[in-house]
């Protein structure tokens, strides 16, 4: 989710109406790992705690169809899109799980009907320990989901706090991928007035995901695990060597990492929804390589129009194109080559 400006916005449109309607064969066939999809369950039950993050016209958003996705991903050259459920834990357990149920199997039911073009990162109610545990059962071995989205923190509590462990346990045993998806936590959420939660705090919340994923030793204990952190992991690039320093001046906490800190970092996926800008792109491509990048657009909070359109104008070879655009994901889900 983003709050990409109206001048972005029209300034993508209109340099996708020079773009042929088919899109071009050096741009077809790219996998979109970061493409929401709201069933109209998830309306009915939670429409205003999604809308909140919101600070635009809601219209794509309450709107959304299967058909309105695919539109655009033929159009723009998005041969297939993963997509993750909405936050589904508002605090009650017992709502969060019968939301996260719903939702998954609209999820398996999207790609049933349209084979091929959708993956699914299902929801999973994460401070409910037991509940989340029981889903994960469910939605591997039943409703054969590709991975589980989960958001950067829960309550206070981010996804290396040790109440999470168990979860992350059977992930690891499952060799999961996690589609890590920005919050704003109660802590940060009004820093700044007139400052929409997207613009800046769910940015630091990616970064604060990962550090907690690295300090807790999680990262180390769950090497199976395949995260992709959204927004190329929001300002990790930028403070990642100051981190690693930090954890240079501390060996102990070092130690609970799987590598070196910046090799932990550069371990990871992100994907580059809302990133398609030298300031941004560059600096992840120049910190972890575009062996680790993924093409995310974020639809249809941005649509598939604005990520897809900067993507295919920005100046790199047609084999990072390549790479970044689809064969970085067809190595994390081989089902799809």
């Amino acid at each position: 989710m983003t709050d990409i400006n109206r001048r972005q916005l029209l300034g993508a449109s209109a340099a996708a109406a020079l773009i042929p309607s088919v899109a071009r064969a050096a741009d077809a066939g790219r996998i979109d790992v970061h493409h929401h999809f709201i069933p109209p369950v998830y309306l009915k039950r939670a429409a205003p705690e999604l809308l909140r993050f919101v600070d635009t016209d809601h219209t794509a958003i309450t709107s959304w169809t299967a058909e309105t996705s695919l539109a655009q991903m033929d159009k723009f050259g998005v041969e297939t899109a993963f997509v993750c459920t909405p936050p589904v834990w508002f605090g009650k357990a017992a709502a969060a799980r019968s939301l996260s149920r719903e939702c998954n199997e609209a999820g398996a039911r999207l790609m049933g009907d349209h084979k091929g073009r959708f993956g699914h990162f299902a929801a999973l109610p994460l401070p409910d320990q037991d509940g989340s545990l029981k889903e994960i059962a469910y939605l591997f071995d039943t409703l054969h989901a590709d991975g589980v989205c989960l958001l950067t923190s829960y309550d206070g509590k981010w996804l290396g706090d040790k109440k999470f462990a168990p979860v992350m346990d059977e992930l690891n045993r499952r060799h999961a991928v996690v589609f890590v998806h920005p919050t704003a936590p109660d802590c940060c959420s009004h820093t700044v007035p007139d400052i929409s939660l997207t613009t800046v705090e769910f940015l630091f919340d990616s970064t604060r995901a990962l550090l907690s994923l690295m300090v807790s030793g999680t990262l180390k204990r769950c090497p199976n695990i395949s995260f992709i952190f959204s927004h190329t992991g929001g300002v990790t690039s930028v403070l990642a060597t100051r981190i690693s320093q930090y954890f240079g001046r501390h060996p102990e906490l070092a130690a609970r990492l799987p590598a070196s800190p910046l090799e932990t970092f550069k371990l990871q996926h992100y994907d580059v929804a809302n990133s398609m800008n030298p300031a941004t792109f560059d600096a992840a491509l120049d910190f972890v390589g575009p062996g680790q990048l993924l093409f995310g657009t974020d639809n249809p909070f941005v649509p598939v129009v604005a990520t897809s359109t900067a993507f295919s104008k920005y100046p790199m070879p047609a084999e990072r194109q390549a790479m970044i655009g689809r064969e970085n994901a067809l190595k994390l889900f081989p089902r799809l080559g």
